[in-house]
């Protein structure tokens, strides 16, 4: 019998694993469910604490979300850039299309449509080398835009007449005050602002040059140093302008004539001549006659007269002394289309 309680202990190893298994099946019930209950609680529990915390974390979210956003807004930010490049060298291809130097000389040409469309040289200038000019400068900006001149170029020239009869208008100041006035139109026609004088009688008597720095009194001193006065001779002007005109550094350039006279010339045939002859040769030479006296006086019959696209008239009465700077450049400019 000994022999068999061994093998009943060795059974009773196995039993007693069999007597948990019977023991569990009605005790751990509740000791399972005991054990069990923590679990199924921390996973329904946690669950809704963890819904909990989530629901928290989606308001924390939004502080957060800046964050997130950012890396995001990174994202479509860097595609913005991505975009941004793709666009830049587009606006690169459009100013390459055009050609640097298209830019370049789109710049100079607008440069030199503003420098056209004002006067040669500016008031500030004209206001410190020669600040007696600034009513008369004034005056024929405000003639040269009432004209749509404004912006034009030509070379002015100032013909004097010195026949006898023209001394007491030497005399009076009148022939010194035009060459003024001729000098601040040229001011808003040539860069250089510089007036060529050619004074004439029987011959011609005479050059000179009016500047903004040398003007006061000029006229004067010019006619004084030219001696005896003597007849009326138009053509000996016209040609001595039409020659230094064609030896100026551009004759191709307008060229405004302010041909100051105080009757008809002595010989027609000489005069009608030379102006006509400078009609077609020097269509950009213009003769504004300015006529000093009796409007009614025949002799100026002769200018009313001409017939040549090249010339004009202005009768500017007995005391042209008295007439104003914008009644001398209506009067001069009134036909002058450069």
């Amino acid at each position: 019998m000994t022999p068999e309680p061994k093998p009943t202990a060795e059974t009773a190893a196995p039993e007693p694993e069999r007597e948990p298994s019977a023991e569990i099946t009605p005790e751990p019930g509740p000791e399972t469910s005991a054990e069990i209950a923590p679990e199924p609680e921390p996973e329904p529990q946690p669950e809704p604490q963890a819904e909990e915390t989530t629901q928290p974390q989606p308001e924390s979210e939004p502080q957060a979300e800046p964050v997130t956003a950012e890396e995001p807004a990174d994202a479509p930010a860097a595609a913005d850039d991505e975009k941004a490049p793709q666009e830049s060298p587009a606006l690169d291809t459009t100013a390459p299309a055009g050609g640097a130097d298209g830019v370049g000389s789109a710049e100079d040409a607008a440069e030199e449509e503003a420098q056209a469309a004002g006067p040669a040289v500016p008031l500030a200038r004209v206001t410190s080398l020669a600040p007696g000019l600034t009513t008369a400068y004034k005056a024929a900006a405000a003639v040269l835009d009432q004209r749509s001149l404004t912006g034009a170029r030509a070379k002015v020239y100032l013909v004097l007449d010195r026949s006898a009869s023209m001394r007491p208008y030497y005399k009076d100041g009148s022939a010194q005050a035009l060459g003024e006035q001729a000098l601040a139109l040229a001011a808003h026609l040539d860069p250089e602002a510089t007036v060529q004088v050619v004074f004439f009688s029987t011959e011609l008597d005479g050059t000179g040059e009016l500047t903004l720095a040398e003007h006061e009194s000029r006229i004067d001193g010019l006619h004084s140093a030219l001696g005896r006065m003597g007849r009326t001779s138009y053509h000996a002007a016209v040609e001595a302008v039409v020659t230094h005109h064609e030896k100026s550094s551009d004759p191709a350039l307008p060229a405004l004539v302010l041909f100051q006279t105080d009757g008809a010339p002595d010989t027609k045939t000489p005069a009608t001549q030379s102006l006509t002859a400078a009609a077609k040769n020097h269509p950009a030479v213009f003769f504004s006659f300015i006529a000093f006296g009796d409007p009614e006086n025949k002799a100026f019959d002769y200018i009313r007269k001409l017939k040549t696209d090249n010339t004009a008239h202005f009768l500017a009465g007995d005391t042209p002394r008295e007439l104003t700077d914008t009644e001398v450049y209506e009067g001069v400019l009134a036909n002058w289309r450069p």
